[in-house]
């Protein structure tokens, strides 16, 4: 004899999933902090090479230029790991 349709395995009720955790934001001053930091950096060493000679406390700082210079670039590599 058949089975009843009362008598078959009730299915549970289907929930859906959690809603995804919203999209992280940045600070606000992440992103001009980075450009600004990479434009100096940039510029810092391209100064250094086209007059450091001219000027005084560049000369004076000698290859320490170029540690101020990549030091700048590399924060703000640093920094933009933070950016989303």
């Amino acid at each position: 004899m058949p089975k009843s349709r009362s008598d078959r395995k009730k299915k549970a009720v289907y929930t859906p999933p959690p809603s995804a955790a919203k999209p992280k934001v940045s600070p606000r001053w992440v992103l001009p902090t980075l450009v600004t930091l990479m434009v100096l950096g940039v510029l810092w060493i391209a100064v250094y090479y086209i007059a450091g000679s001219m000027i005084p406390y560049m000369s004076d700082l000698g290859n320490w230029n170029l540690a101020i210079g990549f030091g700048g670039i590399i924060l703000a590599l640093i920094l933009g790991t933070r950016w989303h």
